[in-house]
């Protein structure tokens, strides 16, 4: 009987035992952000992070792709004139997007450091026309709804950022 049970059970306990071994590794694995970075606003309004770092990504990951997902990016672009002057026409438009950008990292004894950026949301047609010698430029940035995310699904929450790009104006 006991000769039976082996001769029927033994492949399965053999299959089950190297699953289990198998699964050993990449249980070990736990992809997480030790370090969110530091978060600020680009001279030419893109939302930065730098410095952040992610870890648990495992011995054999050679690459982590990272996005980063803006859920509110607004922008406010104006015409202006040669002299820096906006004049006091309706040539002002805000825009607002959703944006993700992804980034491939390598990874280096499980874990991965780096900057990554997007935005700002990109300006549209203006009416009436901003023509020259008038020129678009962006006047002001918002940022809500920020975060980090790993390949595994792994997030770091960024905090909401605003700027003023061209105070001059009288706009922001």
């Amino acid at each position: 009987m006991r000769r039976l049970l082996m001769l029927l059970f033994g492949p399965l306990a053999v299959a089950l035992s190297a699953l289990v071994l198998a699964a050993g590794p990449a249980a070990a694995d736990s992809p997480h952000f030790i370090s969110e970075g530091t978060a600020s606003i680009t001279s030419s309004g893109a939302y930065l992070v730098t410095h952040f770092k992610e870890a648990g990504l495992g011995s054999t990951t050679t690459t982590e792709a990272i996005t980063l997902h803006i859920d509110t990016a607004s922008a406010t672009y104006a015409c202006v004139n040669g002299g820096s002057n906006h004049p006091k026409a309706t040539n002002k438009q805000s825009v607002t997007a959703s944006l993700n950008v992804m980034k491939n990292f390598a990874v280096r004894n499980g874990q991965t450091t780096g900057d990554i950026q997007a935005g700002p949301p990109a300006a549209g047609p203006f009416k009436p026309e901003c023509s020259p010698p008038m020129m678009v430029v962006l006047v002001e940035v918002s940022y809500s709804g920020v975060s980090l995310i790993g390949l595994a699904g792994d997030t770091s929450a960024e905090p909401d950022l605003s700027a003023c790009l061209f105070p001059g104006l009288g706009i922001c």
